[in-house]
């Protein structure tokens, strides 16, 4: 049975970064304008084939989140400056994307 990990902290640690420190401890700092280009929802990635639809350059550099909801135990939901608001980043993916990095 897969671990259960959720988020212990957020915060804003400058205009560009957010940083989420996890429950097993793990702290990570995100780029918030790699978070918006990274967005899972059906407007930036095409559901049946996977390949992205969002053009990374029309992301605004200074993008910042304005909300950032729980959703459930899984994940959350990112509203950012440039009015784009759909997506729901599980924790599993937030924590890929850490690793890739």
């Amino acid at each position: 049975m897969k671990e259960y990990i959720g988020i212990k902290e957020i915060w804003q640690v400058d205009n560009k970064t957010l940083g989420i420190t996890w429950t097993d401890d793990k702290e990570c700092k995100y780029d918030v304008a790699m978070l918006r280009k990274k967005c899972p929802c059906a407007a930036c990635i095409d559901e049946m084939t996977g390949k992205p639809l969002l053009d990374p350059n029309t992301v605004p550099s200074d993008v910042k989140p304005t909300t950032i909801d729980s959703v459930g135990r899984y994940g959350m939901a990112i509203k950012f400056s440039d009015g784009h608001s759909t997506g729901i980043y599980s924790y599993d993916l937030m924590r890929r994307l850490i690793e890739n990095t």
